[in-house]
């Protein structure tokens, strides 16, 4: 594996955010940044179709002598924006490589090589998430090292504490990174990312754990008041006893726990609002019949308003 941390490319807006991010997290990490740019060969039906439009024969136009698509082909992004990339962000190596392929599968195989991937995802939907693509989706779902969503027009300033008077400023202390934890099956991989990116930020962990209740406690809750406050205590130990070794490993992060009745992906979404950083995990499944990111992780990649890290675990 080599140390950097990886990027998507496509020229679009949501790719330009994932790239910003991925250099202020190079910097937090000490890691070079490599934007991956895939350039997608024409297929054999449409290079034979007799009549296509200027924009179509621009993308899928054939590479040049040296096997690369002419710069102006990729669409994406230019040498002069990588150099402002780096204006941006002194002290990172930030390196471009444009690759032909699938995107689908030249990112996930990226993945092995790299220590993170950073994708785009498009902007705000009308629930006030993300509009998770295809292929973001495909990638986190076969990806092992973590996977970083991040939406388009994320700024800097967001992942931040306004200023005394109320203005985003990146000067500032950062929000709280936000961890969806199943206290049911615990994972390190998944609990030490949260841990380690918090403390890179010299912020919060905020530690939420949504739980329901089966359909027999109805009638239990409605005769007895105090049964919903007991489980939530019991529920709160629980995750406090998940956390203790956590603690000790990390003693200059403070951690705050929340136990929540109802759905975990909603209590997360709330959460998001103001952090600067979501993670969660997705279980590995080799399966024949494909790859899945599950319920929960699924829902908050589709709606946080902050960056999501996905953290495969087996």
């Amino acid at each position: 594996m080599s140390r950097n941390v990886t990027v998507g490319l496509d020229g679009s807006p949501e790719s330009r955010a994932a790239a910003e991010w991925a250099a202020r997290e190079g910097k937090l990490r000490g890691l070079p940044v490599k934007l991956l740019q895939v350039w997608e060969p024409l297929p054999v039906p449409m290079a034979q179709a007799p009549l296509l439009g200027a924009e179509t024969q621009a993308r899928w136009r054939e590479p040049d002598e040296t096997g690369a698509p002419l710069a102006a082909d990729w669409g994406g992004i230019s040498q002069e924006e990588v150099a402002g990339l780096r204006l941006r962000h002194p002290g990172v190596d930030v390196t471009l490589e444009q690759v032909s392929g699938t995107p689908t599968e030249v990112l996930t195989a990226a993945g092995k090589d790299a220590e993170l991937l950073v994708l785009g995802s498009r902007g705000l939907g009308g629930l006030g998430g993300f509009l998770l693509g295809s292929v973001g989706q495909a990638v986190t779902a076969r990806t092992e090292v973590p996977v970083i969503m991040v939406r388009a027009g994320e700024q800097a300033a967001e992942e931040h504490e306004t200023d005394p008077v109320g203005i985003p400023s990146a000067a500032t202390p950062y929000r709280p990174v936000v961890l969806g934890l199943d206290t049911y099956g615990p994972d390190d991989a998944v609990i030490t990312f949260a841990f380690e990116e918090a403390a890179r930020r010299a912020t919060t962990l905020h530690v939420v754990h949504g739980w329901s209740l089966p359909g027999y406690y109805a009638y239990a809750l409605s005769t007895d008041p105090e049964l919903g406050p007991q489980l939530q205590r019991q529920d709160t130990a629980a995750l406090t006893e998940a956390l203790r070794p956590w603690r000790t490993k990390y003693p200059a992060v403070e951690t705050v726990e929340e136990s929540c009745l109802g759905s975990p992906a909603r209590h997360l979404v709330d959460a998001a609002r103001k952090a600067s950083l979501i993670v969660v995990g997705r279980r590995i499944r080799r399966s024949p019949i494909g790859s899945h990111i599950g319920p929960v992780t699924h829902a908050v990649l589709h709606h946080s308003t902050a960056p999501v890290a996905v953290v495969a675990h087996g």
